[in-house]
């Protein structure tokens, strides 16, 4: 079938074209680079045409609220409206872990925002969460460094690798709408300190973790169930041992 990928060249996105294709699938890799934007339209109606499925795993490019909710509202009700004129059938769409408990960052309130609208949209849906991923353990170390140490609390954290968030994806995307809410999580439980000392290990980075209760992740206060699923989550396969030693770090 034709199934469209809005954010199809990013690191979930490709990861997701690349598995359906060699499913034998039909995937259009929808975005900006592309020559399809969903914030102005641009190409989406052309891209849509004949596509059973959409899965959207585009982000917003700012993380400041008030444009990532303008991103999420224009481009959600871009990409209903073209939907329903393509005859759309099932659209997924890629959410975070954890957003209905971050409220007090803007770009959780936007996130949440988009999914609201999925769900009163008349298009069946699966929305997925997913927890952190892996490639994005370094990040977190940058945005919680301060005066050259990393300073992070101690709560649980359940990071997941991109390429099983993609193969879930995929196999969501094939199956019937669930209407509902599905969680993704990785197969091991850590508090977050420890993955993040095992990258900055691994890399040889001299940078200390120090544990800190107050320190916020990403901006935002967090307790030890705001970054978990709940107890029915689907958890990939891939541990984070095997993923240090076997996908290189991106090219600084």
């Amino acid at each position: 079938m034709k199934i469209v990928v809005i954010g199809g060249t990013g690191l979930i996105g490709s990861k997701v074209v690349d598995t359906l294709k060699q499913q034998g699938h039909e995937a259009v890799a929808a975005s900006p680079n592309t020559g399809v934007n969903t914030v102005t339209g641009e190409g989406l109606a052309t891209a849509l045409a004949g596509a059973e499925v959409v899965i959207d795993v585009s982000n917003s490019p700012s993380f400041e609220e008030q444009a990532a909710m303008d991103f999420f509202a224009t481009a959600g009700r871009n990409l209903t409206e073209g939907e329903i004129a393509a005859g759309v059938r099932h659209h997924v769409a890629l959410s975070v872990v954890g957003t209905d408990r971050l409220q007090d960052s803007g770009y959780f309130r936007a996130k949440l925002a988009q999914e609201q609208a999925i769900k009163a949209s008349p298009i069946p849906y699966t929305l997925v969460r997913a927890t952190q991923f892996f490639e994005f353990l370094r990040q977190i170390a940058q945005g919680a460094t301060l005066d050259g140490s990393v300073r992070l609390p101690a709560v649980t954290f359940q990071p997941i690798a991109a390429d099983d968030v993609a193969r879930a994806i995929v196999d969501l995307a094939l199956a019937p709408p669930a209407n509902a809410m599905i969680e993704l999580a990785g197969p091991e439980t850590f508090t977050l300190d420890e993955p993040i000392r095992r990258v900055l290990a691994w890399d040889e980075d001299t940078r200390p973790v120090i544990v800190d209760p107050s320190a916020p992740y990403f901006g935002v206060q967090v307790d030890d169930k705001s970054l978990v699923p709940e107890a029915d989550a689907w958890l990939g396969s891939t541990k984070l041992d095997w993923w240090l030693a076997k996908v290189p770090p991106p090219k600084r």
